[in-house]
């Protein structure tokens, strides 16, 4: 009867060159701060393909409000539809990036209920990536938001006075407004936790805002405390600031520096209410 012929172990130069190469080798590192911050942002745009109202709503917002306001109002209230179209496009740029900052934070939300948010906290990645991710989609939300309002412009006859700078320097503006409106949604979805909740607050507030503001009429000819109102509007000022921007109209500065400083102010304030409400999840 033969004797089964069991393996050698592996000679001792092997198994040092594989102890060497084990001791020598390399652990891979985690991602950096701004690569996991891109990965988030990418995975909040391809979130869009399951949700595509958000980008229905990007384009058709500043659609709907430019076209339907220009062709019924613009005669009546400007004498022309093009004299008209000239205060109302920026005014509507402003409007339509205020307008979608809602749906961040209805996907942070999304997110917090369904146990993404908490499961992305415990991976070995810097902890602020999830949120300026969420931060990343929506500059881009709102720069495409923005190429719609100033492409239909050109497209329905509006040639702006400031130029291509003019039109860059109000977009920039508009986009920086809109991402302090992020932090604002963002604080509220991490305290409510509801993105049905989310779309609602935000609506109470965004509705007001846009209509009760110099966007679509001059405040001239409302009621006492209704101008007040317009006046102090933050939305208002942006618009002006916009307005002034790109139809180089001069004197704009007073109208950045509020834009700038109600960027500022929200920012300050909701900044540290979300990073509080983030922290509290520990």
């Amino acid at each position: 009867m033969s004797t089964p012929t069991v393996p050698e172990p592996p000679a001792a130069a092997e198994s040092d060159l594989i102890d060497v190469l084990l001791a020598t080798g390399r652990a891979r590192g985690g991602a950096g701060a701004l690569a996991a911050s891109a990965t988030f942002g990418g995975r909040a745009m391809l979130k869009i393909k399951h949700d595509p109202k958000q980008l229905v709503d990007s384009a058709a917002i500043p659609i709907l409000f430019t076209v339907l306001f220009t062709y019924l109002f613009g005669g009546a209230l400007s004498g022309s539809t093009g004299g008209y179209l000239r205060d109302l496009l920026p005014g509507v740029l402003s409007m339509s990036i205020a307008i979608v900052t809602m749906y961040g934070g209805a996907r942070l939300a999304q997110d917090v209920r369904s146990g993404a948010f908490d499961r992305f906290r415990g991976l070995p990645i810097w902890r602020g990536a999830f949120v300026l991710g969420g931060l990343l989609s929506d500059a881009a939300r709102y720069l495409f938001a923005s190429a719609v309002v100033v492409i239909l412009g050109l497209v329905m006859g509006y040639r702006p006075g400031g130029g291509v700078l003019g039109v860059l320097g109000a977009v920039a503006l508009v986009v920086a407004f809109g991402l302090s409106l992020s932090l604002l949604w963002a604080a509220v979805a991490l305290a409510v936790q509801d993105p049905a909740v989310v779309i609602s607050i935000a609506n109470v507030v965004l509705m007001p805002l846009s209509f009760a503001s110099n966007i679509f009429v001059g405040p001239s000819t409302m009621p006492g405390w209704l101008r007040a109102f317009v006046d102090v509007n933050p939305l208002s000022h942006v618009a002006t600031a916009a307005r002034g921007l790109m139809n180089d109209t001069g004197n704009t500065g007073a109208a950045v520096a509020w834009s700038l400083a109600a960027t500022l102010v929200v920012t300050l304030v909701c900044a540290p209410i979300a990073l509080r409400l983030y922290g509290k999840r520990d």
